[in-house]
């Protein structure tokens, strides 16, 4: 369904943000983006709602679930822009969680479970947000594939991932908080603003009055921002993105200082959640 605006949208948008979890897919460019959405639909989000170009279009069969909402991902705060004004139009009962275009949600036992099943566990620990880690995928052959972009042969790094504790404006270390650092972002750190090196996002997270994305992707309320509660550990999940290695094969500033992004720690992905948990890039905290 094609929307005028995202205020348009909202105006009459109650029943379809009452109906959780929504997934949110914000396009930036044409790569991936049918794919990213029936990613979302496979989970088990109950509607997509598409922050899109002028130049992409719903498919004939996803017409149904899929909202296309006009804007410009490529403009100022386009982030915050976006997501704020529908957090705030949500019902408290509603989770979110959004992504980019190329990038895809994985979960503990995914194969066999939906995101609500996810979710509706979450909510029983009494969370309303999830840590998810943004992990770098990118094609082996950037001669194949100039935008780094390949599925069937998407790779992803084994290692080099690692936290610092999370520091507040007097310089405290926050609770239960971290910034993690690894992926393209960490071995291609020249080429990345400092603001923009981690990897941590609030991937998943429930509408609340008052909540606010910032730019770095943390929220206002600090307890959304945490990787567990106080007494265990708690579920995470990961997003497998190609993202950063898109962006740096196609900006002219850094495009022709990266002729591989193969090195030796550098694996096939498989697609699955099992890898993801083995390499410590997410964890089923008490859900089994």
């Amino acid at each position: 369904m094609d929307h005028a605006s995202l205020a348009a949208f909202l105006e009459t948008a109650g029943s379809v943000l009452a109906r959780s979890p929504l997934g949110v897919v914000l396009i930036e460019d044409l790569v991936e983006v049918d794919g990213t959405i029936r990613h979302q639909l496979a989970a088990g989000f109950r509607s997509v709602l598409a922050f899109a170009p002028p130049d992409w279009r719903v498919p004939e069969d996803l017409a149904g679930a899929v909202h296309r909402i006009p804007f410009d991902m490529r403009g100022p705060d386009a982030l915050t822009r976006a997501l704020n004004p529908l957090i705030a139009a949500c019902p408290e009962t509603t989770w979110l969680h959004y992504c980019y275009n190329a990038e895809y949600l994985f979960y503990p036992f995914c194969e066999t479970r939906n995101v609500r099943e996810l979710l509706a566990f979450h909510a029983e620990e009494r969370r309303d947000a999830m840590l998810t880690y943004v992990v770098d995928l990118y094609a082996p052959d950037l001669g194949a594939n100039p935008d780094a972009v390949n599925l069937s042969e998407a790779m992803l790094d084994r290692s080099g991932y690692f936290a610092l504790a999370r520091k507040g404006p007097s310089g405290q270390a926050l609770e239960r908080q971290y910034d993690f650092f690894g992926g393209l972002r960490w071995r291609f750190e020249e080429h990345i603003p400092d603001n923009r090196r981690k990897i941590d996002r609030i991937g998943l997270f429930r509408a609340q009055k008052g909540l606010q994305l910032r730019p770095d992707h943390t929220f206002n309320i600090e307890e959304y921002n945490t990787f567990a509660c106080p007494w265990h550990h708690n579920l995470t999940a990961a997003i497998a993105s190609f993202r950063v290695a898109k962006a740096l094969k196609t900006n002219a500033g850094s495009t022709f200082d990266i002729p591989s992004f193969r090195w030796y720690n550098s694996v096939p992905f498989g697609w699955n959640s099992q890898q993801l948990m083995d390499l410590g890039l997410m964890e089923p905290g008490q859900w089994f």
